[in-house]
C-alpha cells in the first residue's frame, strides 16, 4: 500500500466549463487523489469549497456512478427535491443514469471539503438540470453542446 501525501498534490482550481459557466466555479478547487495514487478505474477527488462556492453546475451522469462523503465543514446538497444540509461524515450516492441533477454549495462562512469517488468510464455523457447543456467525453475529448447536440451559443 502506498500512502498518498496530500501536501504533495497540486491543488487544481477552475473548471472545464465553457465561458461564463466556468466563472460560476470561483472558490472551488480539487485534489486529484486517485490520479496521484495511479488509479485508472475510478476517480477519487477531494473537492474544496470556499464560502459561497459551489462544486459544479447541477448535473447527472449517464454512465458513471458518484459517491460523496463530506470530510470537513457544512455544504448544501442541491437536487431536484431541494436542498439538504450535509456535514462531516454525511454521505450521498448518485447512481448512473438517474436524471436527478446534483451539486454542492458552501453557504457557510468556513471552508468545506468533500471526497468524491466515481467511475471512470471510457465514454461519458452528463446533462445539466438547470440549463440547456450536455457534456460528452469520447476518445479522450471533452465537448459541451446543447442537450439536443447542437452548438452552444457564442455568448456562453
Amino acid at each position: 500500500m502506498s500512502k498518498i501525501d496530500l501536501d504533495n498534490i497540486s491543488e487544481r482550481a477552475g473548471s472545464i466549463y465553457p465561458g461564463r459557466y466556468a466563472d460560476e466555479m470561483k472558490g472551488r478547487s480539487s485534489l486529484r487523489i486517485g490520479a496521484a495514487g495511479g488509479l485508472t478505474q475510478f476517480g477519487a477527488n477531494l473537492i474544496i469549497l470556499q464560502p459561497g462556492a459551489k462544486s459544479s453546475l447541477r448535473h447527472w451522469h449517464v454512465n458513471e456512478d458518484e459517491f460523496v462523503m463530506v470530510t470537513e465543514g457544512v455544504v448544501q446538497l442541491v437536487t431536484d427535491e431541494g436542498e439538504t444540509e450535509m456535514g462531516a461524515g454525511d454521505c450521498a450516492a448518485f447512481p448512473a443514469n438517474v436524471p436527478n441533477g446534483h451539486c454542492f454549495i458552501n453557504r457557510s462562512g468556513s471552508e468545506a471539503r468533500f471526497l468524491v469517488v466515481g467511475t471512470s468510464a471510457p465514454e461519458e455523457t452528463a446533462f445539466y438540470a438547470d440549463i440547456d447543456m450536455k457534456y460528452t467525453r469520447k476518445n479522450g475529448q471533452n465537448s459541451f453542446t446543447r442537450k439536443d447536440g447542437s452548438p452552444l451559443p457564442d455568448d456562453i
